[in-house]
């Protein structure tokens, strides 16, 4: 049998040329579908969704004109919507109504009527859909004919005043339904104040969602011409009481604040432009922490996907992961039923 004896130079060869490659391959795991997925760091499901409805008077659809394929929901409409919410199994719906513009006045009374829009969606759904999770905003701007989230003196929005309000507004939601109420207001010491009206109340049941930490944003135009605010606030400004954007330890003090008032989950708002803010609250705090993909972000990503710029599923859902990827324990989302649907198969 003749073999070949190898010489030393060519040892050195093969070693050499072995050497040459890395020994760690990063893209081994990546090959196949099954590997990705037994090593993918983070997931989103359906129960990471929470789906922002619009409510508006009468029956019907209306469609909101800068937030493509959202509309504003009469109640059967808002009925049909929770259903199909409870069907695709998204957790919970959020409320946030058009107030019929005869309705607004400058104290936002209608916040506090136990047969406002809300409240009547709240018992309607609560009867039609009990097992689905019900979240109602807490905030006076639907409400008030300034569009300002309080009430307003001399062209300052007075905070005490408005908590007090805002307490009413819990109480009456609370009554109507409402499984958590989410103060969106941006008023110090609001948190605490309506925990203990709540709990005076005998609705300490009823939990708290805080939105901590909200932004002065460019994002909410949309959101503005949804539920009608945009016309009143006109060329007015919240930056007295909303977040300066360039701020990330001033959005921590918030979020401390409002759990040490009583608060059982954070938001953050906007989304997107500020999943830095939701990865430092996740981490910093370890609470439930949620964040608003909202309606700009929406209406910015279905703009591209509309005309083609954007791949749709794609798009959507990889959007969404990032939330989940900075810590987020769900989003609130316009595309909740389309993900969903997306995420079960259909």
């Amino acid at each position: 049998m003749n073999m070949r004896r190898q010489t030393p130079a060519a040892t050195a060869t093969t070693s050499n040329s072995a050497a040459a490659f890395p020994r760690t391959r990063m893209r081994r795991v990546r090959a196949h579908e099954w590997s990705r997925r037994l090593v993918a760091e983070n997931s989103l499901t359906v129960n990471d969704l929470i789906w922002p409805l619009f409510l508006k008077a009468g029956s019907g659809r209306d469609p909101v004109t800068s937030m493509p394929g959202v509309d504003r929901l009469g109640l059967d409409a808002a009925v049909e919507a929770a259903l199909e919410a409870v069907r695709l199994g998204i957790p919970a719906v959020a409320l946030f109504p058009q107030t019929p513009v005869h309705l607004k006045t400058p104290d936002g009374a209608e916040c506090t009527n136990p047969d406002n829009l809300v409240c009547t969606a709240l018992r309607a759904i609560r009867k039609a859909a009990p097992g689905l999770g019900l979240i109602a905003d807490i905030a006076l701007d639907p409400y008030t004919s300034h569009g300002h989230d309080g009430l307003l003196e001399d062209g300052r929005i007075l905070n005490d005043e408005s908590v007090a309000i805002l307490v009413a507004q819990a109480l009456v939601l609370a009554e109507a339904g409402a499984d958590v109420v989410a103060p969106s207001d941006m008023m110090d010491g609001r948190i605490g104040a309506i925990r203990d009206g709540l709990d005076a109340a005998g609705y300490s049941h009823v939990q708290i969602l805080a939105y901590a930490a909200k932004f002065a944003s460019a994002f909410y135009g949309p959101f503005r011409d949804a539920v009608g605010s945009s016309a009143s606030l006109g060329q007015g400004d919240k930056r007295t009481y909303q977040m300066d954007p360039g701020n990330t330890d001033e959005a921590i003090r918030e979020v401390a604040l409002d759990i040490a008032e009583g608060a059982d989950m954070v938001m953050v708002k906007p989304g997107m432009p500020y999943l830095d803010i939701v990865q430092r609250v996740a981490e910093t705090f370890r609470v439930p922490t949620f964040a608003y993909q909202v309606s700009g972000e929406y209406a910015m990503l279905k703009g591209a996907m509309d005309n083609g710029w954007l791949p749709a599923d794609k798009t959507m859902l990889e959007s969404l992961l990032a939330f989940k990827r900075a810590g987020a324990s769900g989003v609130l989302t316009y595309f909740a039923p389309a993900a969903a649907r997306l995420l079960r198969g259909e």
